[in-house]
């Protein structure tokens, strides 16, 4: 029998995130984002690499419905300048009103973190945080 600690705290895991249009969620994902696209023996399915991980992308009916962060990426102290190229790229930012924070143009600052928030085409909440 397994240990708990045995069951899923040592395997990976990877965002799956839906959307409509796949050919709408390949520019963004790799041209705005500029994750790199793994091999995927699926055509309903893109696999993208981010870091050590990975992010699955899959068209679906209920793309876009879930009210809340699909994916956070860790970019540490480099947030100002990653924020700042995908705004370059023409990707917009979310603003929202939450306690304890103060918002410095598209970055949201906390005593103790950063986040930023964005959404795909489809409208998935994406997540930039600083740790």
């Amino acid at each position: 029998m397994l240990g708990t600690e045995q069951l899923l705290g040592t395997k990976d895991v990877t965002a799956t995130i839906a959307v409509k249009n796949l050919a709408a969620a390949r520019d963004f994902y790799s041209t705005k984002l500029g994750l790199t696209p793994v091999d995927s023996q699926e055509s309903q399915v893109l696999v993208y690499k981010s870091g050590s991980t990975t992010i699955m992308v899959y068209e679906s009916q209920f793309a876009g419905t879930n009210k809340a962060t699909a994916a956070t990426w860790t970019v540490g102290n480099d947030i100002e300048a990653i924020v700042a190229a995908l705004r370059a790229k023409g990707v917009p930012f979310e603003h929202y009103d939450m306690p304890g924070m103060k918002r410095i143009g598209d970055v949201h600052v906390a005593e103790r973190m950063k986040a930023a928030w964005l959404k795909d085409p489809d409208g998935n909440i994406l997540a930039l945080v600083t740790g």
